[in-house]
């Protein structure tokens, strides 16, 4: 007897559904990206085309937000990637309506509408809050280290980039002079020469990264002048001098400090695995693993972060129309680090020590532990899927207002998956393709987890 192989016969014609609906199962992805986007506030992003009717017909705006939105949550956010699967991915020709949007076209709609698109976030959580997500009884707070777009090689420090700076300009004076030699002296002279052309956007960022280091240097020196203004004051109201060292001569300039010229904004933070270059994603995540704060910081420290996410977790939790919490403050419960063993009397004050032994008393009790041993279960999960399941690693926009969009938008399709695995689809005022929505319950309690020190610290 021979093999029982299936026939592969490519040359046989066949005929495709008729139907774009009968190309994906009904409970696939791409539905709910298209029934969510549907139910989304679009007016910020279509207010930027002409509504006279003139010109050439662009995409339509929902079709290329549903677009992204479905991208992201794959991995996908190159733009070539994306064209390149709107050619040949079912889900993707289904979202487009079979339409091909070129890389370019793609990745001017990422940039011209970024703010935009980071405010999805509001909108999505109030879908899933509709459907019956986010369990708010427990949240916990963390951060992730993500790359930037840049490579620690171009870091440098104030004096590397005062010579480049002054090479460039010399190039530009340079062909300036040759050019009016050999055409003559009769252009208008605002031209961008061809050598400075071509090293336009290097300049830019090369003056971006020597701002930033000034600004840091001033930042330093302001920092001293006031702990100096501080201990006078305090002083003064004690009539004699405070028991510590005296704040020493102002800071010199840091030769060694560096910044990135391809991303000025980016910061050198530590990982578990070495330094790396890029931001500090922050997010607050409930019990279910749905995401209902996300912000980005440049701070490589997380407790820094704790009063601004959770005043942006309560904010968003009321515009997304979740469940009225119980009166009052949230229960912290934040692990406090070790205070070391020589400080100074400005850090070592009253109300820290209160604070934290206060905090170390809460985490003691049985309940309190069995409740921060949860926070690494909760949080912990949603950067694992965002960085493993998805790849998402570093970010493919450059400069913090950009990349804190780009992050906002990964949130926001994370939010996208959790909605569309749990199975409650939105409403809709017409059909419905899911399960219709559970009612949301009051949660029992209200705790905050979050690792790092204490507030006021």
């Amino acid at each position: 007897m021979g093999y029982n192989f299936r026939p592969v016969e490519r040359d046989q014609p066949y005929l495709m559904p008729p139907s774009l609906r009968d190309w994906l199962p009904e409970d696939d992805l791409a539905w709910l990206v298209i029934d969510v986007v549907a139910e989304l506030d679009l007016g910020p992003i279509v207010s930027r085309y002409r509504a006279d009717g003139w010109g050439a017909a662009a995409f339509d705006p929902a079709m290329m937000t549903a677009l992204l939105l479905y991208a992201y949550a794959g991995g996908d956010r190159s733009s070539r990637r994306i064209e390149a699967r709107c050619r040949r991915d079912i889900a993707y020709r289904v979202i487009t309506a079979n339409q091909v949007p070129d890389h370019a076209t793609i990745a001017r709609f990422r940039a011209d509408h970024e703010a935009a698109l980071g405010e999805l976030f509001g909108e999505v959580l109030r879908i899933c809050a509709a459907a019956g997500l986010g369990s708010l009884g427990l949240v916990a707070l963390d951060g992730t280290r993500l790359g930037a777009d840049a490579a620690r090689d171009a870091n440098r420090t104030a004096a590397q980039l005062d010579d480049e700076i002054a090479r460039i300009l010399a190039e530009a004076a340079a062909t300036d002079a040759a050019e009016d030699a050999e055409f003559g002296a009769d252009r208008r002279g605002d031209e961008l020469p061809t050598a400075l052309a071509e090293r336009g956007s290097r300049l830019a960022r090369l003056r971006a990264a020597r701002t930033r280091l000034a600004a840091d240097e001033a930042d330093r020196g302001a920092a001293h002048e006031e702990r100096l203004v501080e201990r006078a004051e305090r002083e003064t109201t004690a009539g004699h001098r405070t028991i510590g060292a005296r704040p020493g001569p102002p800071p010199s300039p840091r030769t060694e400090a560096r910044a990135n010229v391809t991303d000025p904004d980016s910061r050198m933070m530590k990982t578990r695995a070495g330094w790396t270059l890029g931001y500090n994603g922050q997010a607050v995540v409930a019990q279910d693993g749905l995401i209902v704060a996300a912000e980005l910081t440049q701070s490589a420290a997380d407790a820094t972060q704790l009063g601004p996410l959770i005043e942006a977790a309560v904010a968003n939790v009321a515009a997304a129309g979740f469940a009225t919490p119980p009166p009052g403050s949230p229960e912290l419960l934040v692990a406090p680090k070790p205070g070391p063993r020589r400080t100074s009397a400005r850090k070592r004050t009253i109300a820290h020590e209160a604070l934290r032994q206060a905090m170390a008393a809460a985490l003691s009790t049985e309940r309190g532990e069995q409740l921060f041993r949860r926070r690494s279960g909760v949080v912990e999960p949603v950067f694992g899927q965002i960085k493993e399941a998805r790849g998402i690693r570093r970010f493919r926009r450059r400069g913090f207002r950009e990349c804190a969009s780009e992050w906002r938008l990964i949130c926001t399709t994370h939010n996208l998956l959790k909605l569309w695995r749990s199975g409650r689809y939105p409403p809709r005022s017409g059909p419905s393709r899911g399960r219709p929505p559970r009612a949301t319950h009051p949660p029992r309690h209200r705790t905050s987890l979050s690792r790092g020190q204490p507030p006021g610290t």
